[in-house]
């Protein structure tokens, strides 16, 4: 048995369940279980596909880090419920969604699965310090393409992207990310940057699409060797020169913005899956009895039993 390290982007994940579960399905008092019944439906099915021997699904703590404003102040703005002064601000969640993530804690808690976040850090930069230091190979699950920098092939790092559902999962290696982008996962967070992420609040640099900047880094490697070669007008147009020096302002700061740390120092207990004992498979059926999961508690507590066979 090779063991397998299998991080979750877990609001990414639960976001999904949520808006593809009928909110329509609701525990005996009336909330909302969709999100908890399809959370805990995309684990069984990425365990039973992918076959992990270790799990976590990692938290935002802090999904908007005040560091990261600082730098880039519409960084997830359009995001914003409510600005908190000296502490996270509130993200805008549907309130049906909110009022089940903490159910979904309770049962992760009860199945075994570690959840670990990081104070005024992202889930980003859990999964980027996990997958750095990992002594396994690692399988990252995510919607969000920021990871893809997170790939290597020589560390056995994939990237499952999720964005065309769970029934259309894509595996990412280096050769994926270089055949969808034209740049390496090594350069994906140059790449990002040149490029903007308007869903993150990044502006990019004026004028510098994705062709353009995937041609930059195949010509000089990194962002310091664009910004070199623009300063020495060399290996560029006069045109894509001008725009890179006029952005040279948001290009100092952006980089750490879109880089996922990578050195947390993270306390992360036994994260190794196992079948559940006869107690905790009886508070995990009352627990689904209490929130009217069905058949998604079956099926992650079969899941688990299997992980032996592995």
């Amino acid at each position: 048995m090779t063991d397998r390290l299998m991080l979750l982007d877990s609001a990414s994940l639960y976001f999904r369940a949520f808006y593809g579960v009928p909110d329509t399905v609701r525990a005996p008092d009336g909330t909302p279980v969709n999100a908890v019944r399809g959370f805990l439906d995309i684990i069984t099915r990425l365990v039973t596909t992918y076959r992990p021997t270790h799990l976590v699904a990692c938290w935002d703590d802090d999904w908007r880090p005040q560091w990261r404003v600082d730098l880039i102040p519409t960084y997830k703005t359009h995001r914003v419920a409510e600005v908190v002064a000296g502490g996270p601000d509130v993200e805008e969640v549907p309130d049906p969604l909110e009022v089940q993530v903490p159910v979904i804690r309770t049962v992760l808690g009860a199945l075994g699965i570690r959840i670990v976040g990081a104070a005024q850090h992202e889930a980003d930069d859990v999964i980027g310090t996990l997958a750095t230091t990992a002594t396994m190979p690692v399988d990252i699950v995510t919607g969000d393409r920021d990871l893809f920098q997170l790939v290597d092939d020589s560390r056995d790092v994939r990237v499952v992207y999720t964005a065309r559902g769970m029934s259309n999962l894509e595996v990412l290696t280096d050769a994926a990310v270089v055949g969808k982008y034209g740049v390496l996962p090594s350069q994906y967070a140059d790449f990002a940057t040149l490029r903007g992420d308007s869903s993150d609040g990044l502006p990019g640099v004026a004028g510098i699409g994705e062709k353009t900047a995937a041609g930059l880094l195949a010509a000089h490697g990194d962002l310091a060797g664009i910004i070199a070669a623009a300063e020495a007008g060399e290996g560029m147009s006069a045109g894509v020169r001008s725009k890179v020096l006029a952005g040279l302002p948001y290009l100092a700061v952006a980089p750490t913005v879109v880089e996922v740390v990578r050195d947390l120092p993270l306390e992360v207990p036994d994260h190794r899956l196992r079948p559940l004992d006869e107690s905790a498979k009886s508070h995990v059926r009352a627990l689904g009895d209490e929130w009217a999961l069905g058949t998604a508690i079956t099926r992650i507590v079969d899941a688990l039993d299997a992980v032996d066979a592995i």
